[in-house]
């Protein structure tokens, strides 16, 4: 089973910016998110990397960008696949901000490679901002990528090309 829903904060009829369902005042209106539960299995990779591609393209990321971050999210997921059972699942949360985009994901990875590997310098130097957390209860275990634009945003009120 795949659960796919969405959110965007401060952006429902009455709403005032940084309300939210529940009531409570989050300071998040420019916000979008996202979340994805899917099978944990490689064939659903490609999910996660076309909805990290839709959710850059938002954001209006350059394309060598827009693919680093795909890059990244598969690479991700991908470390938290390490022991995944048939019945387990990735889920993965987009939020997207006025100049960036945070993914987390998180899975059954019995354990993620130590900090100083080269899976973490890769994706750092792919997103910018990498944390990752491996709970010692047996919760599954999270990697959260943030990636904030690197070029100002195209105004095209000001003419001219991209």
């Amino acid at each position: 089973m795949t659960t796919v829903t969405g959110d965007q904060t401060g952006d429902r009829p009455g709403d005032q910016p940084g309300d939210q369902a529940d009531g409570t005042d989050d300071h998040r209106a420019s916000e979008d998110a996202v979340e994805l539960v899917v099978p944990a299995d490689p064939a659903y990779l490609a999910v996660l990397r076309t909805a990290s591609a839709g959710m850059a393209a938002r954001l209006d990321l350059e394309l060598d960008e827009i693919e680093d971050l795909r890059i990244a999210v598969d690479e991700a997921c991908s470390l938290l696949l390490h022991g995944a059972r048939a019945d387990d699942r990735l889920r993965s949360a987009f939020v997207l901000g006025e100049d960036w985009l945070q993914v987390e994901v998180s899975g059954p990875a019995g354990s993620l490679p130590p900090a100083e590997s080269i899976a973490w310098v890769v994706l750092e130097a792919l997103v910018g901002e990498v944390e990752s957390h491996q709970p010692t209860d047996g919760s599954p275990a999270r990697v959260r990528l943030l990636h904030r634009r690197r070029h100002p945003r195209h105004d095209p009120s000001l003419g001219g090309a991209a």
